[in-house]
């Protein structure tokens, strides 16, 4: 809505311009009058407005000392409409000089108004496109900066860029805010999601303010984690005067009042200046993976998370050993043993909370170089991950043997099916599997089942041989299904995107541009031009 201004010392002037025109209809709010120039002048100073309608004539400050005025002072995107009679034309001609956007002679005729109005409309709101079009170019290249700076792929151009839209403090560290959604939903619920992410990071670049250029859209590979990341410097919570654990809590709950969701925010390492951001950056997806093993909280720093018991913590590093080599052989019953042993010694020795996680933490990372040793491909990220989502962490913190030797035989299986080796003709049975049900609701998870191969594996293997998800392959798969129904059939596109598995063909057409960079219609139009 333009935000109109009318100016005129003559009352019945002002309420005559009220009913006039339908300003609703054009787009346009009167937000106030006024009688002259000079208060018309003191009221723009404090309120926006975008139109000024104003007389010439009228006393204290008349309507072209108004618009000299008002382009000596630097408000160049304010526009003007001069209202005169027939002997006022040299004023209106001379306030063409100060970037008048048209003057209408009195008697005002609707009609003329209207169309002026509009074309002001007009020019706005092309502007305003611009603006939006420019502000995106400009969010999307410092993102693109700031991930450079992340993944530690950086050179001085970045950094250089970075500090001159930033401000930045000597100690700085990188924060995860984030909400997890469920997995295996359906299109329409994943466009909800998506659009919760990207009404998230909209209300974190407005909590910063001045400092919205901290926040970074998406940092996370984690289709199911849906992430902002900030580059957080203790200048902003000194400001507040705030502890860093308030400045995030504040962040925390106001994103919780809009949205309802479980928020987490995971704060990495601090460290000195931007150039180390990827060391802290590394540090959080540590703590992602760590969180699993962690009691529940909103708020994770990774000192808090990382730091060993200050009074000697006990390893029982013989013990776990011997465990992590059953696991290597895959002996199940060797496995049960050794998880055994290994809680008999925590309970002889009475070892503190503390400690078990400890013992825990050093058992977490001799899996993980276990899975390395097997292929050197391993993401190890996901491995934890993996390791993470497993039913062993809410057990074995609890003091559950049970869970432990569950989660051990499960992993040394993971551990089996990476040596043998087997991605070949799991995955030709999978591309069998969607060629057959593309149109269902098929899902990694549920085919791991059907060919009896740990999922997370299944995961690992298939992005390495076609460089994407499942779910980014079985979308491409039913595109291309859909571009030939296009090209061979007259069939309506709602029906199209139910024959290729999209219930919601709104989804579908997204989808569809995303991946052919047109709509179908247009697709089907040049195919068979």
């Amino acid at each position: 809505m333009l935000k109109v201004l009318l100016v005129d010392d003559e009352p019945f002037i002002l309420q005559g311009l009220k009913v006039l025109l339908n300003w609703d209809a054009l787009g346009c709010e009167i937000i106030s009058t006024a009688s002259n120039g000079l208060e018309a002048y003191e009221y723009i100073k404090n309120n926006q407005v975008d139109l000024v309608i104003t007389d010439i004539k009228m006393p204290e400050m008349n309507g072209l000392e108004f618009l000299k005025n008002i382009r000596e002072n630097g408000y160049s995107d304010l526009e003007v409409i001069i209202l005169s009679g027939y002997k006022d034309f040299e004023y209106a001609m001379e306030g063409m000089k100060y970037g008048c956007a048209g003057y209408v002679l009195k008697p005002v005729e609707g009609e003329e108004l209207t169309s002026l109005i509009k074309k002001i409309a007009k020019k706005k709101n092309e502007l305003l496109e611009e603006s939006k079009q420019m502000e995106s170019m400009e969010r999307a290249f410092m993102a693109r900066n700031i991930i450079a700076m992340l993944f530690g792929k950086y050179d001085e151009i970045n950094v250089s860029y970075i500090k001159e839209q930033m401000q930045l403090s000597d100690e700085i560290r990188f924060a995860s805010i984030e909400f997890i959604n469920p997995g295996d939903m359906d299109e329409e619920e994943e466009a909800e999601i998506r659009q919760t992410h990207r009404d998230l990071y909209e209300l974190c670049r407005s909590l910063l303010g001045k400092d919205a250029n901290h926040v970074v859209f998406d940092t996370s590979s984690d289709q199911n984690s849906h992430e902002i990341g900030l580059i957080l410097c203790d200048y902003m919570y000194k400001e507040k005067k705030a502890s860093e654990e308030e400045f995030l809590m504040y962040l925390r709950d106001e994103i919780y009042a809009r949205f309802r969701l479980p928020i987490r925010i995971l704060a990495g390492k601090k460290v000195n200046g931007i150039t180390n951001l990827s060391k802290s950056y590394s540090t959080v997806r540590i703590l992602k993976s760590f969180e699993g093993f962690r009691p529940k909280k909103d708020i994770y720093f990774y000192e808090d998370e990382a730091q060993v018991n200050q009074g000697g913590g006990v390893l029982c590093k013989q013990y776990i050993d011997d465990l992590i080599r059953a696991v290597e052989l895959n002996d199940h019953k060797d496995i049960s043993f050794r998880v055994s042993e290994l809680f008999k010694e925590m309970r002889r020795l009475g070892i503190a909370s503390e400690t078990i996680k400890l013992n825990m933490d050093y058992l977490l990372f001799g899996l993980i170089h276990l899975a390395a040793n097997q292929d050197d491909g391993v993401n190890q990220e996901e491995v934890l991950q993996y390791i993470s989502e497993s039913s062993f962490h809410e057990g074995v913190l609890r003091g559950s043997s049970e869970h432990l030797s569950s989660f051990a035989i499960e992993y040394a299986e993971y551990l089996s099916q990476l040596r043998k080796n087997v991605s070949g003709s799991i995955l030709d049975d999978i591309e069998n599997e969607v060629k057959k049900n593309y149109m269902n609701n098929i899902s990694l998870r549920e085919l791991s089942k059907k060919l009896y191969i740990n999922s997370s594996y299944l995961g690992q293997i298939f992005k390495k041989k076609y460089n994407m998800s499942f779910k980014d392959y079985l979308t491409v798969y039913r595109i291309n299904e859909a571009s030939l129904l296009l090209v061979e059939t007259d069939e309506k596109i709602t029906k199209i995107a139910e024959m290729v598995g999209y219930k919601d063909s709104d989804y579908f057409v997204r989808k569809f541009i995303e991946i052919k960079g047109c709509t179908p219609s247009k697709y089907r139009k040049n195919k068979n031009d």
